[in-house]
């Protein structure tokens, strides 16, 4: 059993994704967050507790996922069941996951050809 309070796990997994898994600083992460810099380090200390809507903001920033942040899964990443993308992809079989893969292939070499 963990002798952490769910509160304090949050702010060591914050100031973690924020300065371990991307390197950004709290002003970096207030602007991916759209949040005021000072929200970030309120959070990160634990004076203030972030609102649902927040704690959802932080973790799209940080790409995290929002039970990492809380301390209910040990591994950072997002959340594949969460994503109607990898949701949908698990229904398909075959033929079909083929032809997806294709498609996505062919919109991500789109959308790299546009960014050059």
């Amino acid at each position: 059993m963990n002798p952490q309070k769910p509160s304090e796990i949050f702010q060591i997994r914050l100031r973690t994704a924020r300065e371990e898994l991307r390197k950004w600083s709290q002003s970096k992460l207030a602007e991916h967050a759209k949040l005021p810099p000072s929200s970030i380090a309120h959070f990160e200390t634990g004076t203030r507790k972030p609102s649902f809507d927040t704690l959802r903001r932080l973790a799209n920033a940080l790409e995290v996922s929002t039970d990492y942040l809380l301390g209910r899964v040990e591994l950072p990443g997002m959340a594949e069941a969460g994503d109607p993308l990898y949701r949908d992809m698990g229904k398909l079989t075959g033929h079909d996951r083929e032809i997806a893969k294709d498609f996505l292939q062919m919109l991500a070499t789109k959308n790299q050809a546009k960014k050059e």
